[in-house]
């Protein structure tokens, strides 16, 4: 064996001795240091299924997943029934031409309170004094049960029809009157111009001469010749005033049917003119 035979052992493949360096480095990645600022272990010295093991815990299974979720939703929409907002349908022609038959509105729960309530306003109530005859709950259809479960929830409008629809037609202090049957009205010594009423009847069905007490609301339907409303009920000598306390909110939208979709809050218009005090 000669000299150049001895250098191909000892040195690099070519024949070249291997620089000290090269070798250094060798050495150190071969005693397993991780480079510096990352002391974590290379993923083949962990233990085997450490890192999948980890993972797995933090899945939930798909049924909890779904049982969370669907509780998670179920409580959104109570808070949102019971703070927000509530849809409710229309069971009669008394708010004829605003709203029709069967007509879904939503109803901001936000007014009173958040919001102060103005002349004009769609309005839902409680039933003050069993205006509603009847209930649609006391013997109810399977369908019935149904919308009763689902309006808990406020994913279907409440079909127990004790809340009724009407426009807003006097704050408390406010002096409304209808001098004789076929009349406008007029309220605070203003006479309005009504555009949301049917056309094809006047204002006024009776005549009547109130003062909002404090606390209360006057209310009329805008197909007044078919509505059992405030003044109605005051010609009966039953009392037409609602109690403001009983006021669920203000009638927003027309929602459903699609083709019926509008906004309700135009009606404050006709009351532009009308001054805070009689």
């Amino acid at each position: 064996m000669n000299a150049s035979d001895e250098n191909r052992r000892a040195g690099s493949p070519t024949g070249d001795p291997a620089p000290a360096e090269d070798a250094a480095t060798a050495t150190t990645a071969s005693e397993g240091s991780a480079p510096q600022g990352d002391e974590r272990p290379a993923a083949q010295d962990r233990p085997e299924g450490e890192g999948r093991t980890h993972r797995r815990r933090q899945r939930m299974p798909l049924w909890l997943d779904t049982l969370v979720t669907m509780v998670v939703a179920l409580v959104i929409a109570v808070l949102v029934k019971t703070f927000l907002i509530q849809p409710f349908y229309i069971p009669s022609a008394s708010m004829n031409p605003t709203l029709l038959e069967d007509d879904k509105i939503i109803v901001s729960k936000l007014s009173p309170g958040v919001f102060d309530l103005e002349r004009g306003d769609v309005i839902v109530f409680e039933d003050p004094a069993d205006w509603i005859p009847g209930d649609a709950t006391e013997n109810p259809t399977p369908r019935v049960r149904v919308m009763m479960a689902l309006s808990l929830i406020g994913l279907a409008p409440d079909p127990s029809q004790d809340h009724l629809v009407k426009r807003l037609i006097g704050l408390p202090g406010d002096h409304v009157v209808c001098e004789e049957e076929g009349a406008a009205l007029q309220v605070n010594g203003t006479t309005l111009d009504e555009p949301y009423i049917n056309p094809e009847t006047p204002a006024c069905q009776a005549a009547f001469d109130v003062t909002v007490p404090d606390d209360k609301v006057w209310v009329m339907g805008d197909n007044r010749y078919a509505s059992a409303d405030s003044a109605w009920h005051e010609v009966q000598g039953e009392g037409g005033f609602v109690d403001e306390s009983d006021i669920t909110g203000r009638a927003e939208v027309v929602f459903w049917p699609a083709s019926r979709w509008t906004g309700l809050g135009d009606g404050s218009d006709a009351f532009a003119d009308v001054p805070d005090q009689p």
